[in-house]
């Protein structure tokens, strides 16, 4: 296992994290029902093959978003027996509950009582985005985080991300932060904070974890043959996952990538690769293979959206550019499962066909009729 020094602290920090948001379950499908004897199993065989850092956060293997999930109680059981000693523990502030000040040390002070833990090593404003920063700025975050080190409830404070690059640097500025969670792999380079945020972060010396590596397991289980083809090509044998994660800790300024491990082959495989990556050890020729993968990827795109957003407002409320991406990455990686979380007044079914939209469209897309395609597939109508 190789270690990084996270950021300006002085910890170092295993390569490879464990994330506790995909853990196993029980017969039935319930996020709720971890299977504990599975789960446990994983992650302590991961800290005793050297990972020191587990992500959890308050709704993980919920019900919802509004009330605490089993991950973090889970967390607290597995981390017994002299585990707890051993690594480092981030977990996240649910922003979306926040309305005042005081909610925050609620908030805190119900994890730290189910993680059984008198410190959080590393604690995050989850998911932020530009409504999500406002809200939790104007209710005082920064003296939270601030009178929460001082008093010893966290160690480290950092957010993770959601949201377009202007706002992440907005955000990395407004505070003396330790460090981030991006999410970040070879298909999302320039997404959300992408490498400009990355690199962002790491110059004002913070530590950059990433999440989504392998784009919830898209990059890793039914590839393409065409995908498949173009690595099978390539001098170095190796499988989809290994070129993805060796793609993203190639990168100096990474500082941890999380993997939600739920099966012993996948905690094997990224524990020896975490033993054999190392920063900017990829060669030309390994780097023009997963570009070849990308491009393969990118062949599959229906919709040419760039997600400008010129086509916003919609007068009728449909979130255009995110409904062209879900539709997108229906066809690049062959599933989808976001596109019920957009709320019924942003999708796509909602178009009466007005055309304000392709006035304002610089690729010139024919906006309604490729939102009837996307009603189509995903709504069957």
């Amino acid at each position: 296992m190789f270690y990084r020094k996270f950021g300006k602290t002085d910890e170092m920090v295993s390569i490879l994290g464990f994330g506790c948001m995909r853990l196993p379950l029980l017969p039935g499908g319930d996020a709720s029902k971890i299977d504990e004897g599975k789960a446990t199993d994983l992650i302590r065989y991961a800290i005793d093959e050297g990972v020191n850092y587990i992500d959890t956060a308050y709704p993980y293997h919920g019900k919802g978003m509004t009330s605490g999930g089993e991950s973090e109680p889970f967390v607290a059981k597995v981390l017994k027996d002299g585990y707890r000693e051993k690594v480092k523990v981030a977990t996240k502030l649910p922003g979306w509950l926040i309305k005042t000040r005081a909610d925050m040390d609620k908030y805190l002070d119900e994890q730290l009582a189910r993680l059984e833990t008198d410190t959080i090593d590393f604690y995050l404003i989850h998911s932020l985005n530009a409504y999500l920063w406002k809200n939790v700025k104007e209710a005082g975050v920064t003296d939270f985080l601030d009178k929460a080190i001082k008093d010893g409830r966290i160690r480290y404070a950092g957010f993770s991300f959601h949201d377009e690059n202007k706002c992440f640097n907005e955000i990395i500025d407004a505070y003396d932060w330790s460090f981030c969670q991006i999410q970040y792999n070879y298909m999302d380079e320039n997404f959300q904070a992408g490498k400009q945020g990355l690199l962002y972060a790491a110059g004002k010396g913070m530590g950059v974890i990433v999440m989504e590596p392998l784009r919830g397991g898209k990059l890793a289980a039914g590839i393409p043959e065409a995908v498949k083809d173009a690595f099978n090509q390539a001098d170095i044998k190796r499988s989809p996952a290994d070129w993805a994660l060796r793609w993203v800790w190639d990168h100096k300024g990474v500082s941890v990538v999380l993997s939600g491990m739920n099966t012993m082959e996948q905690l094997e495989e990224n524990l020896k690769i975490a033993g054999e990556a190392k920063e900017n050890s990829l060669s030309t020729k390994e780097k023009d293979v997963i570009g070849k993968a990308r491009d393969l990827f990118l062949q599959r795109i229906k919709v040419p959206c760039t997600a400008c957003a010129y086509c916003m407002p919609c007068p009728n409320g449909i979130d255009i550019p995110s409904c062209f991406r879900l539709y997108n990455d229906y066809h690049i990686y062959g599933r989808d499962e976001n596109y019920r979380m957009l709320s019924d007044g942003k999708k796509a079914s909602n178009c009466i066909e007005c055309g304000e939209c392709e006035s304002h469209c610089p690729q010139f897309i024919a906006i309604s009729r490729e939102l009837k395609n996307v009603t189509s597939l995903f709504e069957g109508k």
